[in-house]
This record gives C-alpha cells, structure tokens and sequence, in this order.
C-alpha cells in the first residue's frame, strides 16, 4: 500500500482544500437549507476527481443522491457499496462555536465545521481513496459504488422506497460507511457492526384555547398543557434508564457469545472518568457496574427528550398559562426492536395511562435494525485494515447507525470512522484533525484492498 499512501501524501494540501470546499456548503436536512448545492457542488467534486459518471439521482419529496461507479481492473472482482451523506445537523448554538460552522477554518492543525466528522469527511475520504489507485495503479482492486444520500440527519425517511425501486444500483456484495471518529478513551478505531433503528416522534398536547393570567392557574389544577405533558412524559421512562412502556422489550435480541466477547475486550481500556469529562457531566453515569455501561451504549434502547417547547421562554417573566405543550422525542431500537412496531405500544401507552389527548403529532422512523457478524470478509477487512492504518486493533462494537440499504439488497454491512475522540458530532466545534482525514483517506483505501484479498 505505500505507493497509494505516498500519491495521498503528495497531494495532503490539495485533499485538506477540497474538504473545506464542501465543509463550507451548508446542507442542513432538518432545516432544508443548502441540500441542492450541496449535492451539486458534490457531484463537481467527483467528476473533478475522475468520476465523470457521477450523478445526481433525484429522490421524491427528498434531498437527491450522488451516485457513480468504479470498476476494478479484475473482472472477477467483487463490488464493495461505500456508503455516506452529505447532510449535517444544525449548528445551534452559534455562541458556542469558536469559529462560524461553515467557515471550515483550520485552527492548531484541526478543522472546525459542522459536517467535518459527520459525514463529510467520510464521503470524500472513499472518492480520493478510489482516486489514488485510478492513478496509482490504474483501478481500485474492487468494484466500488458510490451512495452519498442528503437526509440521514433526519432519519433517512425516504431512502428505504428509493432502495425498493432501485435495487439495482444498490448491488454489491458489502457495504462500508466511515462515520464518526474513534474510541472516545482509548483512542483505538471502532468497528460498528449493525445499526440502531430510530423511532422519532413529537408529543403535542393543547389543554384550552388561549394562554391566560397565571393569577387563575388553580382553575386547571393540573389539566394544564405543560403540566399534562410533563406527566405523561414521566410515565414513559424510569430513573434507573428503563423504558416503562408494555412490551418494548419483548422482541429484543439480547448479546450474543461474540457481543459479550468484544465488550469484554472493551472493558480493558475503557476509562469512564474521562467519558465523564469529555461530556461534561456533574454525576457518574447511572450504572455502578463498567460492563452494564458499556452493554446499555451498544446494545440497550433509549427513549431521549431532545427538544421541550411551552409557554413563555424570553427575557423576563410572562405569567401565563399556556395552552399548548409539545415535546420531541427519539427512541433507539436496536436489533429486531422494529419502529412501526414499537409505534403501535407508544400509542396503546399513552391510551392505556389516560393520556388520549396528548397527540403524536409527526413521526419519523429509520427502520430495520440489524447486526452483522464478525466472522464476515467486509468486517474482517476493515479490522485488518484498522489495525494496518491507526497501528493496533480496533475494538468491535456491536450496534450503531448506518442506512438500510442492506435490509431489502441483502449482505453484509459494517461502519468505522476515524474522526478525533472529542469530535462533537451533533454539538458545537465538530472538528476534525487534518492528520486523521489524511489517515481516513489511507483507511478508506487498505479496507478496499483488504476486501479485494479476502474475496478473491
């Protein structure tokens, strides 16, 4: 592999411009700014690269899908699916960036940007990987297909239809996405090998018609919105992480002989004071023993507020009653936890405790959770081609997230990532370090070459 490291070397402050190109393009889903030239400055970026068969695939109701192609030299070759997205989150809070999120600056050898682990760093890591053996040696040593989709933020809503109806340009053997950075304590690579299914829903209530005096807030007692919410969100999750609703549990995979194996290898360099540190918590995770940690992070479900709204929240005090409460909420499924599924015993909750009046509003789903074993060639791959890269094994995990390609184009599915420990993902100063993106380049290669090797 030298010779492709050597060629992505020379060309280190090229790779690290292009990166910023894209960084500095909002895409946000949730807010559905930017998506359209995102994708088209995307595509130019590809077809700039070699990759004059790069497409735009439009998507109904949906950001669009950039596409191409890239055939081995070896006919026999298999074909490897590099999957990714150039949507990001939204950058609030603005205040509490140390440069604006899209100006893509590089500070102390580190580039701040929303998107710059999450995922477009990722995307581009796979283009130039390709690049450096079409230049290199001519082709990559495997068939590669290129989906880089513009709403994973918000749960891929639509991918799962545009995947039924073209089944096949989704054709491969394994799939591979590098989203995300590395172990946040022992700072080795991470295997992810499966997802988590998302079930993303907003409670709503509305207890009369107008906000009025709080002078008459006796009047509703407890029948008021906010508070109506506030209980009924209490009734759906315990203080000891459970969630509290009928039946979630019951189709749960629970972890298997090699799950409990790489969770003990995890055990071994795990440090949960500096987990503490690095999310700045003022209290101890609520779980006294390591292993149960670590078993609810990879493999437990969640139920998570991630947005309240109600009544007066400006400067000052407005005393009212407000009439109106709403909460968002997202719930991690893993492994045969199905979301359309888990919806239905929402529902019969909320019935069930006397809530019939607080509204699921909207919902969203990113369905089919899965696992991949770790006997597969894509995995073993790309844990040689860790261990290759970064210099010492990677620690395996068992669930994660990825998109749901795999479920209806049947194979094998795995995501790394090769971002810092501390990237923020979701938070202000998302960074990554222009030494790791080099580094993700070389990994997106080796795991191409490692798959070539194996599957011969």
């Amino acid at each position: 592999m030298q010779d492709i490291y050597n060629w992505i070397d020379e060309h280190r402050d090229e790779l690290v411009a292009e990166l910023q190109e894209l960084l500095r393009q909002p895409s946000i889903s949730a807010q559905k700014v930017g998506l359209a030239e995102c994708a088209e400055l995307l595509q130019r970026q590809m077809i700039d690269d070699g990759f004059a068969d790069t497409q735009i695939l439009p998507v109904p109701e949906a950001p669009s899908i950039v596409y191409t192609t890239v055939e081995a030299a070896d006919p026999d070759a298999k074909t490897l699916l590099c999957y990714g997205h150039y949507d990001v989150q939204p950058p609030e809070p603005l205040d509490k960036w140390i440069v604006p999120p899209f100006s893509a600056e590089i500070v102390d050898g580190v580039i701040y940007a929303r998107g710059a682990t999450d995922n477009k760093s990722g995307v581009l890591a796979f283009v130039r990987a390709a690049q450096a053996f079409r230049e290199v040696r001519g082709a990559p040593p495997v068939n590669l297909t290129f989906l880089f989709e513009g709403e994973e933020e918000v749960g891929s809503p639509h991918l799962e239809q545009w995947v039924l109806n073209h089944q096949d340009l989704c054709a491969c053997d394994a799939s591979v996405g590098l989203d995300g950075g590395v172990h946040r304590t022992s700072y080795k690579p991470e295997i992810h090998l499966g997802i988590k299914a998302i079930l993303a829903v907003e409670l709503r209530v509305q207890s009369h018609g107008i906000d009025f005096w709080s002078g008459r807030a006796q009047l509703m007692k407890a029948k008021s919105a906010p508070w109506r919410l506030v209980h009924c969100l209490s009734t759906l999750f315990d203080e000891s992480g459970r969630i509290l609703v009928d039946g979630w549990y019951d189709d749960l995979i629970p972890p298997d002989e090699d799950d409990l194996r790489h969770l003990a290898e995890e055990l071994e360099h795990f440090d949960r004071e500096e987990l503490r540190r690095q999310f700045g918590l003022t209290h101890d995770f609520p779980y006294d023993d390591t292993l149960e940690l670590l078993k609810a992070i990879h493999y437990g479900a969640s139920c998570n507020i991630a947005g309240l709204n109600a009544g007066y929240t400006g400067t000052g005090m407005k005393t009212i009653v407000p009439a109106e409460a709403s909460a968002k909420l997202d719930f991690r499924c893993p492994p045969n936890l199905e979301p359309a599924d888990q919806l239905v015993k929402l529902r019969a909750h909320l019935e069930k405790h006397g809530f019939d009046d607080v509204e699921i509003l909207t919902h969203t789903a990113r369905a089919n959770p899965y696992k991949t074993p770790v006997r597969e060639a894509i995995s073993q791959s790309i844990i040689a081609a860790a261990d290759t890269v970064f210099g010492e094994p990677p620690l395996v995990m068992g669930v994660s997230t990825q998109g749901t390609i795999m479920i209806h184009v049947p194979h094998p599915a795995v995501m790394s990532g090769f971002g810092a420990p501390e990237n923020n993902l979701h938070a202000p100063n998302e960074n990554m370090p222009v030494d790791r993106y080099i580094q993700g380049i070389k990994f997106a290669a080796t795991i191409f070459q490692e798959f070539a090797e194996r599957t011969k």
